[in-house]
């Protein structure tokens, strides 16, 4: 066909479905034959290849077959078809055709018949040749007979033809020609009504079998020869059909028609019923299905009945999805229950993506696989695709595992298509509920467990868009599950036909008696259905959501997009805009909703920017230090020196810090992609993982840059592993966008609420702001103009108490006038009064505390059963309701709770209560603890319970470590009402939280701190121990025998104890130091954090206060032993005395005078304690904590060290001095001792020294190290005696190890002192001690050694240097210190020879003496340290390799590994590349600083 036509040019360019519709319209033949030609892909340059044989080979009938042929041939020859007959003609149903043919052709009945199954109507006729009757096996002579007859009619008035019973009616035909159609067969006499009569019962019924007829003769119509001798066999047998059988003798040569009137006359009303289970039983499910939504879509026959049907299913489906409003919002989720769904309807469930889904039950196998449900919804929307099983945990696992709430899960319920394994093959009804009932059982009653959906605030959708034929169905199944599971509460069925209704309906109403009717919408379509959900509200802005973009472009925020980020509210460009025809009433009631909202006291919303924004309005309040963050968040911009930047913004609670923030926010939307971190608990890789999402999204390689609000992140700990996480993606980021790595980087504004802002500021040591609840006079006026405004938009500004606490510069005065009047006549027996006194004492002492909504609901017995309750729980909250305001918590998949407007007026509440009615502080709490449904499982019930808790025993911050000792509630109960009412608290709070330790634990510290009752804080004590045994359980025992010994030696009246006081010190310092021994053991074998359940302010690790606690006791234990005359450690013999007993060289029995008689009560007692004193070994114990304290504080990366620990590090330290004080001999002592015994002048030398390096920490490896910070002259000394001892004792591998070490260490400090040893001695001393140790040293002291003298160079020999590093590692790892903790590295690798080139952390930190102590630290934490010019002059940059994620150092053909000192800048992926870096040298290995990819 290389010569085409103009004509058959356009045919070539038609698609199949243009093929397909000019089929339907133009030559409108039935819908069957047209889409047989688009299922087997034919399009119009096919078509041009087509014969008539073509047609008949798909099994299209010979007159739709002729027909199509000659349109297509006309078409092709460029005219369109014209017929040579008369008009009416092309109207002839194939039955009148036959009519024509017997009476006035007469011809034989066998050729009618002949055109009848081959469907020739009127308008097929008119197309056909000689031949083509031929080939219907019509001979020649009655062929041209019939072609003859057909040109001599009549142009104008055509035949009269009456239809036979044994023909069928055409149903189009029927509607065209209604004079034509048989209804003489469906029509008694008594039937025959003129049009103006009223139709009553028996004209309905008459109506209806007119319609059951007519959809017969169209599904029997559509049956080929063999199907339609299927469909009358099973018409035959009971058995299969379910029905009465039709006799064979009636069926016999009945063709369509008759069986159609066959069936009416022997079902009835059933007929259509009986026609589709039969198609269903011979597999024709596409007529089946269509014939059952049909069905159902049967219109009633009245037009008043058909205007009420719609108004009221539309209403009704409104009401039963809102609650009687035009918002989705009312429920917090939604449950769909779905079965099988038809393709043609999956285009009309869009509204699925609108919905709040919890999770979705789909029995339809189909549903994931291209065309199905699933995957319809998952083009829009993230599904998470799961199973039944899954759901079967402890309900935090499950809700944490399948990010339930957060993503909407996709159960399968019965197999699924796409996946084909043994596990997802569908299943028959009794091998479902054999095997899989069970699992569906247990996941409804998971899904109704009030901790995971509360039944009042969810609903569950049944969506029926199939028939439920019989109660042994799976869905039947589930329905019943979760009716008993909620009691019929908040369960709606949609039904795509009234036929499913009525079947579902009455098979649940035999069931359990209960008529669904009032909870059901049955008679919308799909297609209705639709529409009317996706009109209500909330509504999504038409032209889509967008972000900044590279070169000043936008990209769209796709939904999908914005579900994968669940951890993060996106503020787009364009926010808020277009959602609402701003000139509407709809506009204008949101505005002023919001606007109050906010003003009250509700939490800020981008709305109240857009609203600021917009017309006349008045800009929104700009606070003083608006203008400082917003230069703060800009300047980091300019040159960015990493990819990550925190900025903290430091505020009062209830000041607008966070506003403030939002505000910078919104203004910046157009330059930063921004967003609100909307969970602090989350995962920090995953936060980051999305962070990077966020700053790549619609761009292939450019980045842009990303503004991130984190509110109140506290945990320093918690905010340092989220910067390195966002970090690790920003840089990875950048290294794609080279052009400006400004557009890599993530800037975490956190606002931090604390009670002194300004003094935080101060000692901050990143970049910050800070505000406070004072207003400047600017701030006030700004106050006062915007009440103006709101005067003018607003009925009662006046009532916006936030605002005006505000405004009033938060005047006590102002909020005590307030509360009085509100609580004018406060009646604490009354419901309302006790919810309202809980929520001030709640909001009052937790901050971000509420009460759920629905837990209201049941504190006062309000029944909810899905309408709209007009009595909400704030108006049971009158004359309260003022003061209050509702949240949606997203927390927990979302719902609503109550609180009080603002912290200071919840404060004035529990003021005034307490003042004016005489209503304590505890009464409140003990009455809130009483409330048995505050404690029942429950999601909401558990975040309210964490807030009762947190209220008990959380304690306040007052710097960067200290706490109160108490939380603010236990302070105040304390100071107004004393022990009783507090134990009793403590008490009934133990009895709620029985597996809580932190409960026990805080009432044994009141109990020893304030009460001073030891034996109650014992038991109290080991109470939370006996719950959960960890370090901070066991150390509170500890504590509480160092506070009794502490009180009973300040309270001894004499100088010297009573023996019967002696006895019980001991007793308890024996305690004390086996429960701080055991508390640092349980921290030293756990390798995970372990936080202190009683701090809210939790550290990464128990760290070394176990330790402390020992040392503390020891030596108060020393001094008890020292205060006895017989061992007065002032007289040097008696010191002697008291030297050997604790060494066990001499026997308390032998000690001079201890058998006086006033001495003998005290030898017996300490005999008694003899284990303790002697078998404990107190000298060596404590001594070895020291070192082991030493270690940490000189190994472990400064940044665990706040004010805590330094007071712990000065504990240590005073103790140190009395330890050598009390059991050491002194330098004066040993010159004593030494004119005594001449004779040992050389012992007393060697010991002499020994006591100098143990008085200035010198005796360790890590005491040396510390010498690093110390004089020359000193480290000179040390290094003296050192060899002093190595040439004058037989000195230990610890002495030869100690002695290269400040021979390094004075090398740097004085390099040309006369006691050195040259670098060569140094090497050839230390390879002696490495042969002699080996490789599985249990200390990393030797392989550190080694590190520093042994590492490649030009001027060193060549060792296996990546043998060290594998024993170093090896050997801290076996230390607790160095576990799970950042080391800092002492030594850096400069750019000199031999020792030289060893530079110490000090010379690097004096480049920077003019900046403070925490900048400093600022600077090494993130690593800006290596971008100043005068430390790269310094350090040598070492090339390397990443392989596997796997840092090392490369020379020549030496690999040594090499641990990241910031492991988040190693990018993910395993890709092995180029690297460089500085190297540090610490105590279980050497470091990478700096890491920059070569690529």
């Amino acid at each position: 066909m290389s010569n085409l036509t103009e004509s058959e040019a356009k045919i070539k360019k038609w698609t199949t479905e243009e093929v397909h519709q000019w089929l339907k319209t133009t030559v409108n033949i039935p819908h069957l034959y047209a889409d047989k030609l688009l299922e087997e892909e034919v399009s119009g340059e096919e078509m041009l290849y087509f014969q008539k044989q073509d047609l008949l080979d798909m099994e299209i009938k010979h007159g739709p077959a002729v027909k199509i042929f000659t349109y297509l041939d006309e078409l092709r020859r460029g005219s369109q078809h014209a017929s040579k007959y008369p008009a009416y003609v092309d109207k002839w149903t194939k039955e009148q055709v036959c009519n024509w043919l017997l009476d006035k052709v007469k011809v034989y009945k066998q050729y009618t018949d002949r055109l009848l199954e081959e469907e020739v109507s009127g308008d097929c006729l008119v197309c056909f040749s000689k031949k083509d009757l031929t080939d219907l096996q019509i001979k020649q002579g009655p062929a041209v007979k019939i072609l003859g007859k057909l040109s001599e009619l009549d142009s104008e008035l055509g035949p009269e033809l009456q239809t036979p019973t044994h023909f069928k009616t055409d149903p189009e035909d029927q509607q065209k020609n209604h004079r034509d159609s048989p209804v003489s067969l469906l029509q008694t006499p008594s039937a025959q009504t003129e049009p103006h009569q009223t139709m009553g019962p028996e004209r309905t019924t008459v109506n209806e079998n007119r319609e059951t007829h007519r959809m017969l003769i169209q599904y029997l119509e559509e049956l080929l020869k063999n199907d339609l001798k299927k469909f009358t066999s099973l018409l035959r047998d009971s058995k299969l059909t379910g029905f009465a059988s039709i006799p064979h003798s009636h069926l016999e040569k009945k063709d369509r028609i008759g069986i159609a009137d066959l069936m009416i006359k022997h079902y009835g009303g059933e007929a259509l019923q009986v026609t589709l289970k039969i198609l269903k039983q011979i597999d024709h499910n596409d007529l089946a299905q269509r014939l059952e939504r049909n069905m159902g879509e049967m219109a009633p026959l009245n037009p008043t009945a058909v205007l009420r049907r719609e108004a009221n299913q539309g209403d009704k489906l409104r009401n039963l999805l809102t609650c009687g409003g035009n918002s989705l919002d009312h429920y917090d989720r939604f449950v769909v229950v779905m079965n099988t769904c038809q393709k043609e309807q999956v285009e009309n469930l869009e509204f699925l993506s609108k919905l709040k889904l919890f999770c979705v039950l789909d029995f339809d196998p189909n549903s994931a696989a291209p065309g199905g449900v699933c995957s319809f919804y998952r083009k829009s929307r993230v599904a998470n695709l799961h199973s039944p099983p899954q759901f079967q945990s402890e309900p935090e696992d499950v809700i944490k595992n399948l990010s339930l709430g957060i993503q909407t899960s996709w159960v399968f319920c019965n197999g699924r298509h796409d996946i084909d394994c043994e596990a997802n093959k569908e299943l028959s009804y009794k091998e479902w509920f054999r095997t899989a009932r069970g699992d569906i059982e247990q996941m409804v009653s998971f899904i109704c467990k009030p901790e995971v959906l509360q039944s009042r605030r969810s609903l569950v959708i049944f969506l029926l868009l199939s028939p439920v034929h019989t109660d042994k169905d799976a869905v039947f199944d589930t329905f019943m599950t979760f009716y008993s599971r909620r009691k019929g509460e908040n369960i709606v069925s949609i039904c795509e036909s009234q036929s499913t209704f009525d079947k579902w309906r009455d098979m649940i109403k035999d069931k359990c008696d209960y008529d669904i009717t009032k909870q059901a919408v049955y008679l919308l379509t799909m297609s209705e259905i639709n529409g009317a959900v996706m009109t209500l509200g909330p509504h999504n802005q038409p032209c889509g959501r967008s972000l900044p973009s590279s070169d000043s472009s936008s990209v769209i925020l796709k939904q999908k997009d914005e579900d994968y980020m669940t951890a993060l509210d996106i503020l787009c460009e364009n926010q808020c805009e277009n959602v609402y025809d701003e000139k509407s009433k709809d506009f204008q009631d949101h505005k002023i909703k919001m606007e109050e909202e906010f003003y009250r006291g509700g939490k800020a919303k981008w709305w109240n920017f857009y609203f600021s924004d917009q017309g006349k309005a008045k800009p929104f309040i700009k606070r003083d230090k608006y203008f400082n963050v917003m230069k703060m968040v800009k300047a980091q911009t300019k040159d960015p020196r990493s990819a990550c930047v925190l900025l903290n913004l430091f505020h009062h609670p209830s000041c607008g810090g966070t506003t403030l923030a939002m505000h910078v926010m919104w203004d910046l939307r157009k330059e930063f992609r921004c967003a609100v971190l909307k969970d602090n608990t989350l995962p920090k890789p995953e936060v980051a993982r999305q962070v990077e999402t966020l700053m790549k999204l619609g761009q292939s390689e450019k980045s842009t840059p990303v503004l991130l609000l984190v509110d109140d992140s506290k945990d320093a700990e918690n905010r340092d592993h989220l910067i390195n996480c966002v970090r690790k993606t920003g840089e990875k980021c950048s290294s794609t966008d080279v052009e400006d790595p400004a557009n890599s980087l993530v800037i975490i504004l956190n606002c931090v609420r604390s009670h002194n802002p300004k003094s935080q500021y101060q000692d901050c040591a990143q970049e910050s702001q800070y505000i406070t609840a004072s207003l400047t006079k600017k701030e006030q006026d700004d106050f006062e103009e915007k009440l103006q405004e709101l005067k003018e938009t607003h009925t009662k500004p006046e009532n916006f108490y936030s605002f005006m606490i505000m405004m009033s510069g938060f005047d006590e005065q102002y909020i005590a006038g307030l509360v009085s009047h509100t609580l004018k006549d406060f009646n604490i027996e009354t419901k309302t009064a006790k919810l309202f006194a809980f929520l001030a004492l709640l909001n009052t002492h937790v901050p971000e505390s509420y009460i759920s909504v629905s837990l209201c609901e049941d504190f006062f017995g309000m029944k909810f059963w899905g309408i709209l309750v007009k009595d909400g729980v704030l108006d049971r909250m009158e004359p309260y309701t003022n003061l209050l305001i509702i949240d949606t918590i997203e927390n927990q998949g979302g719902y609503k709770a109550i609180r009080i407007l603002h912290h200071s007026i919840a404060s004035a509440c529990l003021k005034e209560l307490g003042t004016r009615y005489n209503i304590c502080l505890s009464d409140i709490t003990l009455e809130m603890l009483h409330c048995d449904l505050f404690f029942k499982t429950g999601v909401v019930k558990h975040t309210l319970m964490l807030s009762i808790q947190s209220m008990l025993i959380g304690r306040c911050k007052k710097d960067e470590d200290l706490r109160t000792q108490f939380s603010p509630l236990i302070e105040d109960i304390h100071t107004q009402e004393g022990r009783e009412q507090i134990q009793a608290i403590f008490e009934k709070a133990s009895l709620r939280f029985v597996e809580s330790a932190s409960i026990p634990q805080a009432l044994a510290r009141y109990l020893y701190i304030k009460v001073r009752d030891f034996p109650q804080a014992v038991k109290w004590a080991e109470n939370a121990k006996n719950i959960t045994e960890n370090p901070y359980t066991v150390d509170t025992i500890g504590q509480v025998y160092k506070s009794n010994l502490n009180y009973n030696i300040q309270n001894e009246t004499q100088k010297i104890p009573s023996p019967d006081n002696l006895n019980t010190n001991l007793t308890i310092a024996k305690n004390a130091i086996q429960a701080f021994e055991r508390a640092q053991e349980l921290a030293n074998k756990q390798d995970t954090c372990v936080n202190d359940p009683e701090d809210n302010f939790t550290k990464s690790t128990y760290s070394i206060f176990g330790y402390v606690g020992m040392i503390e006791i020891i030596i108060t234990v020393f001094e008890m032993l020292s205060s006895l005359p017989f061992f007065d450690v002032a007289n040097l013999e008696k010191k002697r005395h008291l030297l050997g007993f604790l060494s066990k060289s001499i026997s308390i029995t032998t000690v001079p005078d201890i058998n006086n008689e006033e001495y003998r009560e005290y030898c017996r007692i300490i005999q008694e304690h003899k284990s303790f004193l002697l078998d404990f070994y107190l000298k060596a114990k404590v001594k070895t904590t020291f070192e082991i304290c030493d270690g940490y504080f000189t190994y472990i990366k400064g940044k665990h060290f706040g004010d805590f620990e330094t007071r712990n590090r000065k504990k240590i330290s005073d103790n140190f001095t009395k330890y050598l004080k009390l059991v050491c001999m002194s330098s004066q002592e040993m010159r004593e001792e030494r004119q005594k015994r001449t004779q040992l002048n050389l012992s007393i030398d060697i010991e002499e020294r020994r006591m100098y390096l143990v008085e200035r920490h010198a005796d360790t490896f890590a005491g040396l190290i510390q010498h690093l910070d110390k004089t020359a002259e000193e480290m000179e000394t040390i290094t003296e005696y050192y060899g002093f001892l190595h040439k004058h004792s037989s000195s230990t591998r610890l002495d030869k190890i100690n002695l290269i070490l400040s021979n390094v260490i004075l090398h740097l400090l004085k390099p040309k002192s006369k006691h050195l040893k040259s670098h060569q001695e140094l090497i050839n001393l230390l390879k002696q001690t490495l042969q002699d140790i080996g490789m599985q040293h249990p200390y990393p002291d030797p392989y550190y050694l080694a590190l520093l003298l042994f590492w490649p160079s030009a001027d060193t020999e060549k060792t296996d240097i990546g043998t060290y590093v594998n024993s170093i590692r090896k050997s801290s790892q076996k230390h607790f210190v160095f576990r799970r903790r950042s080391t800092v590295a002492h030594f850096y690798l400069g750019k000199e020879r031999g020792l030289k080139r060893l530079v110490p952390k000090r010379n690097l930190d004096e480049c920077f003496m003019k900046i403070s102590r925490e900048k400093l630290a600022a600077l090494w934490r993130n690593g800006d340290i290596f971008k100043d010019k005068k430390i790269r002059d310094r350090l040598r940059r070492v090339h390397g390799t990443i392989e596997e994620e796997q840092v090392f150092a490369n020379y020549d053909t030496m690999k040594i590994p090499v641990r990241p000192a910031n492991p988040g800048v190693v990018r993910s992926g395993f890709s092995s590349e180029k690297v460089s870096f500085y190297l540090g040298f610490a105590i279980n290995g050497p470091l990478a600083y700096d890491i920059k990819y070569e690529s």
